[in-house]
């Protein structure tokens, strides 16, 4: 029997998502024996600097895509939004197993809501593009900047160094945490999300036949079309996790819904539109085109021109 060795990340999110989607090979007959390679990647390295400061496209697979070249490992198990747009050739996304909620969610002391914390309270997030959505809608809040696990976050919003903190909700429910401690959701058409978020990327080399075959067993073909065209709109706007950018999809009977989202961090500048097309590339690429048009892409290159100023 072939062994299958799978790269993760070592927080415990990334393992329970390895291990869980272990499982669903598992059940669908997969003749593999599995095992698991923890790889610390850049991104897990550097959890004082601020993730828009961190540097490059895919700080958190890097490593993991050099195991992936050099056979250390056969596939790895990402959180689909910290994959960059476009991979290297000889690699590729092999299964998107179903997604799970795509929505940001906001914890706060005494579960206040985030339309009645008061004015100049601090809500943490590592994410520009939660930033701008946030001071959208709030532009009296202090916004700061917060990274580490889950767990690590969580306890820094209970020693009071944050008034409210925001994170994925997809990830909070896979590592167990109740839906208790939220305090409220964001609808995922008012705050877009990261591109790809709440979904898992499965990647393996492209000529890996026999690994295919089964991954694609446990595809979710929903999925598969809505991140698609998330994932198309990140790369015709070269956008990637250190710009204030989100996309979100919905299959909408053979239509995708598609909404496109690029703000300047200030949130002064803000694009956003929603087309629905029976092609998902198409979705993504119409979006694309029209905050191309509107002016999108100069938002996008003044950020990145502004970070590499203050990295330099």
């Amino acid at each position: 029997m072939r062994k299958i060795v799978v790269g993760s990340r070592r927080s415990n999110l990334a393992m329970t998502q390895t291990k869980w989607f272990i499982e669903q090979m598992k059940e669908a007959g997969a003749p593999f024996e599995f095992e698991i390679k923890e790889i610390m990647t850049k991104g897990d390295k550097n959890l004082h600097v601020k993730l828009s400061k961190v540097g490059g496209q895919g700080i958190f697979v890097k490593e993991i895509q050099d195991a992936l070249f050099n056979k250390e490992i056969d596939f790895a198990v990402h959180s689909m939004k910290d994959m960059p747009a476009e991979l290297p050739e000889g690699l590729m996304i092999g299964c998107i197993p179903p997604r799970v909620d795509a929505r940001d969610a906001l914890i706060s002391t005494d579960h206040v809501k985030l339309m009645d914390l008061p004015a100049g309270s601090v809500v943490g997030t590592s994410s520009l593009r939660r930033s701008s959505q946030l001071l959208l809608m709030r532009p009296d809040l202090e916004v700061k900047w917060i990274r580490g696990t889950i767990e690590a976050r969580i306890g820094k919003l209970r020693e009071g160094e944050y008034d409210a903190i925001i994170l994925a909700a997809a990830g909070m429910k896979r590592v167990g945490w109740d839906d208790d401690i939220v305090t409220e959701f964001f609808s995922a058409e008012d705050v877009i999300p990261s591109v790809g978020q709440g979904a898992l990327g499965i990647e393996c080399r492209s000529d890996d036949k026999e690994l295919l075959d089964e991954l694609a067993k446990v595809n979710d073909p929903k999925s598969w079309d809505e991140v698609t065209a998330e994932r198309t709109f990140l790369s015709e706007m070269d956008g990637s996790d250190q710009v204030p950018i989100g996309g979100y999809a919905q299959l909408e009977g053979s239509n995708v819904k598609f909404t496109g989202f690029i703000a300047s961090p200030d949130a002064k500048q803000v694009f956003k539109h929603t087309v629905v097309h029976a092609d998902p590339v198409q979705a993504g690429k119409e979006v694309a085109k029209v905050l191309r048009a509107e002016g999108a892409s100069e938002v996008i290159e003044k950020v990145l021109a502004d970070l590499d100023n203050e990295n330099k």
